[in-house]
């Protein structure tokens, strides 16, 4: 059985309160290690899955205007 990496890292933020998500995240940014790319990914997954149509298209428009 193989180690599900998304699963542990559900585990490890579930019941966090936004002030911890917001620590974690600028955390992750701040000190640019790739072994926190897939943290930030699991969050996102989660805020992609209960995002409403306009969110989703709020935050594209954002990515891809950061990407200019």
């Amino acid at each position: 059985m193989g180690f599900n990496l998304r699963n542990a890292i559900l585990s490890n933020i579930k019941g966090s309160s936004e002030q911890e998500v917001e620590a974690t995240i600028a955390d992750a940014i701040s000190r640019g290690e790739e072994k926190m790319l897939p943290g930030l990914g699991v969050m996102f997954e989660v805020y992609w899955q209960h995002a409403n149509e306009e969110q989703k298209e709020h935050l594209c428009e954002e990515i891809s205007k950061g990407l200019q």
